[in-house]
């Protein structure tokens, strides 16, 4: 195996250029995107990435969840493939870099090898997973999920958008259904460069994040039974204020959160309250709780306790009081050597980086279920991210996807 010098770097403006000529796929109304999954727009998205994967000299693989895989290949036909990449598809107001900058970033590593006459033993593969942001078919990540074995094929074509349409159908209906059966491939290693979706890198000065753990999830839908009355008439000993229980219960989710910094996290984005008039005290109120944290004990503890404090505030006031779980999945840690090869590889390039832990869902956490895995994050402005506003420039994404064909070629291993 050869070394890996640090003048081997990307070419940043092919890079920005591909990323620019992405994001004229599904414009948004504000300068972003609106390229869902298994639309019309996904469908032309992913013919000009694979038109630029097979202009690199690439064999393009279509897997039965639309899972396209493009191989350059490796001086051992035998060894198995060091998989790079994550998703094409946007939010309804998404930005031009979530997802994008993962598989365009992978797709430079390949040009920039062929530039370069690189060979390497084990072949590479750039990857689009289907459906990573879960908006029009919940739920998120649900194509890595089916590869990794976490859901049914089944059961993910069976998913229905709003309008009461199959995933399974809209994915055939577009073109993109392949004959590969799901998670056949193995891995040698996968790799995910992301932006960070957060504000932790800027603020901080750094170039590179280095993902060491994905923070767990657990969503708990509370719904809490008062009394709807006049909002003039009722006297205040009298009422029974769902709407009242749910502030006193979210206060609780603040104080349980902070009781685990710095790490954890909590809050309800989804809140409904019923009848929800001006002058009707809400009689009943309906809110998802979402903790989040990097360790399992302490989302447990989290969990435990939202159920007794809340138990307790809806019996003081004389409310009923419901809790089912409604989603969720474990903390994940990625895999030390993965982990080793980006941290090594900024080192090398000269570039400022910190340990990171994703605080958002990503492909790279179910598939480090079934390979080793890591995460590469650069920053964006202001931690902006599912905004149209979302922005990095062209130097992060340069200075990122550098670490990336660094981890991934070490991993790869050049022949000379």
């Amino acid at each position: 195996m050869s070394a890996i010098g640090e003048n081997l770097k990307i070419n940043g403006e092919r890079l920005w250029d591909s990323l620019m000529e992405m994001a004229k796929i599904g414009p948004g109304v504000a300068g972003g995107n609106n390229r869902q999954t298994v639309t019309d727009e996904d469908s032309e998205g992913r013919h000009l990435f694979e038109s630029w994967c097979k202009a690199a000299g690439c064999t393009m693989g279509l897997d039965q969840m639309g899972n396209m895989f493009a191989r350059r290949e490796g001086a051992d036909p035998d060894a198995l493939p060091v998989y790079v990449g994550s998703h094409l598809d946007t939010q309804p107001t998404g930005g031009k870099y979530d997802g994008v900058l993962g598989v365009l970033g992978g797709l430079e590593i390949l040009r920039t090898l062929n530039d370069l006459d690189i060979r390497t033993k084990h072949p590479i593969v750039v990857t689009n997973f289907t459906n990573e942001e879960g908006t029009r078919y919940a739920p998120a990540m649900l194509s890595s999920g089916v590869f990794a074995g976490l859901h049914t094929q089944d059961w993910a074509y069976d998913r229905v958008d709003a309008d009461g349409k199959k995933f399974g159908d809209e994915l055939k209906r577009i073109g993109w259904r392949g004959d590969e059966e799901t998670g056949a491939r193995k891995m040698h290693a996968f790799f995910e460069l992301h932006i960070e979706q957060g504000p932790i890198l800027e603020a901080e000065g750094k170039e590179i994040g280095v993902v060491t753990h994905g923070q767990g999830l657990s969503w708990t839908q509370i719904t809490v039974h008062g009394k709807d009355s006049h909002t003039g008439s009722t006297p205040m000993p009298m009422r029974k204020n769902a709407g009242l229980a749910m502030a006193r219960i979210l206060a609780k989710v603040e104080d349980i959160a902070l009781s685990h910094a710095p790490h954890a996290v909590g809050a309800a984005g989804h809140i409904d309250v019923y009848p929800n008039s001006r002058n009707v005290i809400p009689g009943k109120a309906v809110f998802t709780v979402d903790f989040r944290s990097p360790e399992l004990a302490v989302i447990e503890d989290m969990e435990a306790r939202l159920r007794v404090e809340g138990q307790a505030i809806a019996d003081q006031m004389g409310m009923e009081i419901e809790f089912e779980k409604v989603g969720g999945f474990d903390p994940v840690t990625f895999d030390e050597n993965c982990v080793a090869a980006v941290r090594n590889a900024a080192e090398r390039l000269g570039y400022s980086h910190m340990n990171l832990i994703s605080g958002a869902g990503h492909d790279a956490c179910w598939i480090n279920r079934v390979a080793p895995t890591a995460m590469v994050m650069c920053p964006c402005v202001d931690g902006l991210s599912h905004n149209e506003a979302e922005e990095i420039s062209p130097e992060w994404a340069a200075a990122g996807t550098d670490v990336l064909l660094h981890a991934v070629v070490e991993t790869a291993e050049i022949v000379a």
